[in-house]
């Protein structure tokens, strides 16, 4: 049996990646250039490499996220999974669900296989970046 040496050191080597670094879409002051102003209600925004986002209102009380043409939100991106993600709409909360996808999914820089989306929370699936927006709530005074 031959010995094949020591390892390299590969931890060091891998750029960052800018996914999650990526602030939330729409959080621009109005009138600075950011996306077009939101009407009340709950979005996503799709953050489409090199092109303008997708603003995607989530009106269903479910919602399914994925790469099949049979997902209410389709994502044409290999790194999502034909069935990636589930979006669950109540009254008082929206909760997104992993649906055993094969990458995996990032809420805000960290691994979940769900978690309760709040205003502004960055969802990574595959390398797709999506901003949850909660627009059905009144701003605070003063905000």
């Amino acid at each position: 049996m031959s010995s094949v040496g020591p390892l390299p050191n590969v931890t060091g080597d891998f750029p960052s990646t800018t996914a999650l670094d990526a602030p939330p879409r729409g959080s621009e002051q109005p009138g600075q250039g950011g996306p077009q102003e939101l009407a009340p209600g709950r979005y996503l925004i799709i953050d489409c490499e090199g092109g303008e986002p997708e603003v995607v209102a989530l009106s269903a009380p479910v919602t399914h996220i994925g790469r099949a043409r049979a997902a209410d939100v389709h994502l044409d991106d290999h790194t999502v999974s034909a069935r990636h993600a589930i979006i669950v709409t109540r009254p008082t909360l929206v909760r997104i669900f992993d649906e055993g996808s094969t990458n995996g999914m990032l809420v805000n820089g960290r691994r979940a296989d769900e978690a309760q989306l709040e205003d502004g929370d960055v969802v990574v699936l595959g390398r797709v970046v999506l901003t949850y927006r909660d627009q059905s709530r009144p701003a605070a005074p003063g905000a």
